[in-house]
């Protein structure tokens, strides 16, 4: 079998963001940001190379969904752009046949100081909650990998976002490309991030390679989620969703067994 690596790529935690303008395709300081964020899935692709994937799947997976620029990615990849309109939304391609996932340009959940641009999936909610833990895309896209079974072996992005992955698991290789102050970022330089990317992205896939169980995420027996919505009207819409109880002006709470039903919540809910 492939030794198949799953790379989801967001940009909120690109090395040097620090304003929406530099993440929304169209804007004008948006370019120079794209390019980094295509640097650093770059260098997680040649990392992964090196340490022995046969096999590279990219989701591009922030807004528009077409950030990345392909020329610019090694040849050995196939990527995804667009969204695929399914409840893996950020992970979509994901399968129990990839032998390891990494994130990159990842960052900090709604209801963080670690980010200006800290947020969950959206700029809706205020807060998301699974069995009492504050929810990050990171966390949301990580069960996703327990889901199948594919163990976590990098994530890169803002300093909240790292120190989360190894609440998580403190396995998970990091790499932090910057961390929020105030309403800006201080970052390192971002040929030291590609680097750094570069560099840990073959110790991570080289050892999960050799020792997936060192990587795998836990996966919860049940998930009671609680997401505070920033206007109330938004909860009272949610509430009409099969098993939602409204618990509050602008919170509810969905529970299950099965976390592709809190995915299923999430695509209609969020």
């Amino acid at each position: 079998m492939l030794n198949r690596i799953f790379i989801s790529a967001d940009i909120e935690g690109t090395c040097g963001i620090c304003d929406w303008d530099e993440t929304q395709l169209g804007k004008g300081e948006y370019e120079p940001f794209r390019r980094q964020m295509t640097a650093e899935v770059s260098a997680a692709c040649e990392g992964a190379t090196a340490g022995g994937s046969d096999d590279l799947y990219i989701k591009d997976a922030h807004d528009s969904a077409r950030n990345l620029i392909p020329s610019e990615l090694p040849q050995n990849i196939q990527i995804f752009r667009g969204w695929g309109s399914d409840i893996h939304s950020m992970m979509s391609g994901i399968d129990a046949s990839f032998a390891g996932a990494m994130f990159t340009g990842y960052h900090s959940s709604s209801n963080m100081d670690t980010s200006p641009l800290a947020h969950t999936m959206n700029l809706q909610n205020c807060s998301i909650r699974i069995n009492g833990i504050q929810t990050s895309e990171m966390f949301m896209n990580a069960l996703v990998c327990a889901m199948y079974d594919v163990p976590l072996l990098m994530v890169a992005g803002d300093a909240g976002v790292c120190e989360q992955a190894k609440r998580i698991n403190p396995n998970i290789y990091t790499v932090q490309t910057q961390y929020g102050r105030g309403s800006g970022t201080v970052s390192i330089h971002p040929a030291e991030a590609v680097r750094r990317i570069r560099e840990t992205a073959e110790k991570a896939v080289r050892e999960g390679i050799a020792n997936p169980d060192k990587f795998r995420i836990e996966m919860p027996n049940k998930f009671d989620v609680e997401v505070e919505f920033v206007k109330h009207m938004k909860a009272r819409r949610a509430s009409f969703y099969p098993g939602v109880r409204q618990t509050g002006p602008r919170t509810v709470m969905f529970s299950s067994d099965a976390y592709y039903e809190v995915l299923r919540f999430f695509m209609f809910c969020l």
